[in-house]
């Protein structure tokens, strides 16, 4: 069988009720899952397909638009090589687009949302202890200056704030871990631009805050994983306290320990 090659009419999507387009979408993820589509490689071209699964070709092109949305093929127009719809791999965008819309639907509880954050986090710093390159290091030196800065606002510091986040993910060298951390991160940026807005005694906050990110920057710069496990749990958990100070929110990590 060819990567073009596929079930008719016997598919059993056709069986369980499948709407159309979702026939389509059965028929990508199924070759996909046996290896039979790799990235790079082009789907049958949308007359063929419609033919082949005895699907319309409108039922196709709803296919390939949720499959763009979700990162999974691009679409060009051209001739020979250029056109068609492709096979690519960028996690990333759809991710971030499906934790966004799903926090904002509270279908995931921001809480909830903080608590794979910080198991998210934990295990980026750790391998970015080991892992972050010169170049890593400058890129979390230049979010820290950006934060250090007395005038700078609070969408602009929590910017900044992201970019550190984002760039102790990419050090990480882990793409599941930094996909995972960037997506999370996004999903709950309304909310805690709302929460940072709206905070009391915003100047202490920050003065906190810049000091946690330079010792995190510290102990990532000489490499000491447990510490800067423990620090930016506790950092993640602290700062959510301090934005939302009438929700309980779960000890820190040094606290735990205290009671040990």
């Amino acid at each position: 069988m060819t990567k073009s090659d596929g079930p008719r009419v016997t598919d059993p999507a056709h069986r369980d009720g499948m709407r159309a387009f979702e026939v389509v979408l059965a028929w990508v993820e199924s070759r996909i899952l046996a290896g039979e589509l790799c990235v790079g490689d082009q789907l049958p071209p949308e007359r063929e397909l419609a033919k082949q699964l005895e699907v319309s070709r409108a039922a196709v092109r709803e296919a390939v638009r949720t499959l763009q949305a979700q990162g999974v093929v691009r679409s060009a127009v051209g001739a020979g090589g250029t056109g068609g719809t492709t096979v690519t791999a960028v996690p990333a965008h759809a991710l971030t687009r499906l934790l966004r819309l799903h926090v904002a639907l509270a279908n995931f509880a921001v809480d909830d949302v903080i608590e794979a954050r910080i198991a998210m986090e934990r295990l980026s710093i750790r391998l970015a202890c080991r892992n972050a390159r010169a170049s890593d290091l400058a890129e979390m030196r230049r979010a820290i200056a950006v934060m250090d800065d007395p005038e700078i606002d609070k969408s602009r510091f929590n910017d900044a704030d992201t970019a550190l986040h984002l760039a102790i993910a990419e050090a990480a060298g882990n793409r599941l871990a930094a996909d995972f951390t960037g997506a999370i991160r996004e999903s709950i940026r309304g909310p805690l631009l709302d929460a940072i807005r709206d905070v009391a005694g915003w100047e202490d906050l920050i003065e906190t805050l810049r000091a946690d990110h330079r010792r995190l920057y510290a102990a990532i710069e000489r490499g000491d994983a447990d510490a800067a496990e423990s620090l930016v749990e506790d950092h993640i958990r602290s700062a959510w306290r301090q934005l939302r100070p009438g929700v309980p929110a779960p000890m820190v990590a040094s606290e735990v320990r205290a009671r040990r």
